[in-house]
């Protein structure tokens, strides 16, 4: 027989008791952790504060660039001197291409017209207006003076027309938006869609097909040469003694070789085959708006490289020709397609009976000075003049450069004028013709009347 027993429960182990203790504030962190740095730093607040003053500042610059500008209110804002400028001045009609629209080249002259007539072409950036001082004194010694825009610059056309087909990939499309935006304003198709209710999609699309565009003026030596031909002819001034200053030797070298007839002597100021006004500062972005907006800094950048003594004025008036739209495409377009390669010891070789003068700053710097023994060198037959301004002797030496060349073309025998009959345009000479045969049938068949009559 079983015998069932029982045991006793064990009793539950009891915890120890812990005390309680009361929580603790969390610990500061120690001086230099880096915990909040990124709040409290000072440098990340001034970093994305610059950061955002200059994306708007390219933006606005951006956006002001897209807007479009009226030629009529850009000659407004030129000062008095530019504009009185222009109304003592003269535009021609040149045709440059039988495709296109004829170019309008603005001419400047001062002097009587029974006199010798120089006629000046003026260097990188510059126009007629930086010459009016040297055209007043070359007036005062007896001289006739002509100075000459060239396309792209001063007073001249800056663009042309040109007819355009399609357009071609995603950059096509963005410049040709591009060139909307700049024709019509930036808030055009949001207008459109206001009006009608609607994008002006096929419009848009029309356009694209086949259009008219405005492109900077992109001339060459060739083209150049035939715009001072034509500006001689239809002015009547050959023979000329021209007068080429600065990178103005490199477009117009060509003319000289191939229009020898229409030039009687040939001035040298300082020229080369490049100019002296840094191209690059117009190209380069940020860079060129800096230059071109801040009078203060292109005056600077034009003492550093063409002259130390030119006003505040003058240069001035040269960066508002600058602003003008179109201007700086222009002349950065003329300023690459200048003749840099030519031979001068070539060309002066060619010209051997072509009185020449070299006119060269003797105080620009030692390099300049080696660059102008090297163009008395290549051309021996030329006199050899030096003078004490910069490279651009016409804004800070104007009245001794006038001396020079006066004494110069004054000591050559008196220029015999070319006279030309003029001739009769194709369409009235074609009417001429026809009113003649005309009346000549007419007398025929009256005469013959008269016979009729005659035999009854």
């Amino acid at each position: 027989m079983a015998i069932i027993t029982e045991e006793p429960e064990p009793e539950p182990q009891q915890q120890p008791h812990k005390p309680k203790t009361k929580p603790k504030p969390p610990s500061s962190p120690p001086p230099h952790s880096n915990t909040n740095n990124g709040n409290n730093n000072p440098f990340s607040f001034w970093f994305y504060f610059t950061l955002s003053v200059s994306l708007f500042t390219l933006i606005f610059v951006f956006t002001s660039s897209l807007s479009p500008r009226d030629p009529k209110a850009w000659f407004l804002t030129l000062p008095t001197s530019l504009r009185h400028h222009y109304s003592n001045g003269r535009t021609i009609k040149v045709q440059t291409h039988p495709n296109e629209a004829p170019i309008q080249v603005f001419t400047f002259q001062e002097g009587s017209t029974s006199s010798e007539n120089v006629v000046i072409v003026h260097g990188q950036g510059l126009s007629s207006y930086s010459y009016r001082q040297l055209a007043k004194s070359l007036a005062a010694k007896g001289v006739h003076v002509t100075a000459v825009d060239l396309p792209g610059h001063g007073f001249s056309d800056k663009s042309v027309e040109v007819s355009v087909e399609g357009v071609d990939g995603v950059l096509g499309r963005f410049q040709y938006v591009y060139s909307e935006i700049q024709e019509k304003g930036i808030f055009w198709a949001f207008d459109q869609m206001v009006e009608t209710g609607q994008i002006p999609y096929e419009e848009i699309l029309a356009r694209m097909s086949k259009r008219k565009v405005r492109k900077p003026v992109d001339l060459g030596p060739q083209e150049m040469g035939k715009v001072l031909g034509e500006v001689i002819d239809s002015m009547g001034l050959a023979p000329v003694h021209l007068v080429l200053h600065d990178s103005a030797l490199g477009l117009s070298a060509d003319f000289v070789s191939q229009r020898a007839e229409l030039v009687r002597s040939v001035t040298l100021i300082d020229a080369a085959s490049y100019g002296a006004f840094p191209l690059w500062v117009l190209e380069v972005p940020v860079v060129r708006e800096v230059v071109l907006g801040v009078s203060f800094v292109y005056a600077k950048v034009v003492g550093l490289c063409c002259s130390k003594r030119v006003g505040v004025t003058d240069s001035d008036a040269l960066r508002l020709f600058l602003k003008e739209r179109d201007a700086r495409g222009a002349v950065v377009n003329v300023g690459k397609r200048v003749n840099s390669s030519f031979d001068m010891a070539e060309w002066g070789e060619g010209l051997k009976g072509m009185p020449m003068q070299v006119l060269w700053s003797a105080t620009w710097s030692k390099e300049w000075s080696q660059e102008g023994d090297r163009v008395a060198n290549a051309i021996p037959q030329a006199s050899f003049v030096t003078h004490s301004g910069g490279r651009w002797a016409q804004e800070d030496a104007a009245v001794e450069i006038a001396d020079k060349i006066s004494q110069f073309v004054l000591s050559l025998p008196k220029s015999v004028r070319k006279v030309e009959e003029e001739s009769i345009p194709e369409h009235i000479q074609k009417m001429l013709d026809e009113a003649k045969s005309s009346g000549h049938d007419h007398h025929h068949h009256h005469s013959h009347g008269h016979d009729h009559h005659d035999e009854l």
